[in-house]
Parts: structure tokens; C-alpha cells; sequence
């Protein structure tokens, strides 16, 4: 265990530096509409993240009409997962207005 809190800390003590690095292109952002390929991005994310939840639901119902008795195990599962799914749709919209200028 302590191996890996070693490890662990060595790899973040390797990669932290890196995100203090300036890029020509943070401090040059390109001038042909950073906003409108954002929505298109973020679109795109919720789109896909739409397929996702409709994919667990209906995995989920699937799995409570051929075993009624894990319906409770079944559901909790979903709502985590359908959380999952949603805190990346929300971490994408966040990124949105942090990256686009």
C-alpha cells in the first residue's frame, strides 16, 4: 500500500509541473469563433451522453424484468450510473466557459 501512495505521489509530483507550462496557444487563442466550436463540442457530448442514459435505462429494465427480486441492486446501480454520465455532460458544460473566449 505504501508502494503505491509512493507511486502515486511521484507520478503527481511529475505531471502538476506540466500544467504550469504557458503554450503559444493559451495565450494566443485563434480568432475564427473558440465559442461556436465549443457548442458544437458540447453538443456533441450531450448527444452521445443522451444514448448512454437511454442505453442504462433500458439495460436496467431489462435486468429487473428477468430477475424482479435484484430490482433494488438493479436501480441503485442505474442512478450511479445515469450520475456518471450526467457529471460528464456538466464537467464538458464547465470546460465550455472556463476554455472558450
Amino acid at each position: 500500500m505504501a508502494k503505491k501512495i509512493a507511486l502515486i505521489a511521484f507520478a503527481l509530483l511529475l505531471v502538476v509541473p506540466a500544467f504550469a507550462q504557458t503554450s503559444t496557444t493559451a495565450a494566443n487563442p485563434p480568432a475564427f469563433g473558440n465559442w461556436s466550436l465549443a457548442a458544437i463540442g458540447l453538443g456533441i457530448a450531450v448527444g452521445l451522453a443522451g444514448l448512454g442514459q437511454g442505453k442504462i435505462a433500458a439495460a436496467a429494465a431489462e435486468g429487473i424484468a428477468r430477475n424482479p427480486g435484484a430490482g433494488g441492486a438493479v436501480q441503485t446501480a442505474m442512478i450511479i450510473g445515469l450520475a456518471f454520465v450526467e457529471s460528464l455532460v456538466l464537467f464538458i458544460w464547465v470546460l465550455l466557459f472556463l476554455y472558450a473566449k
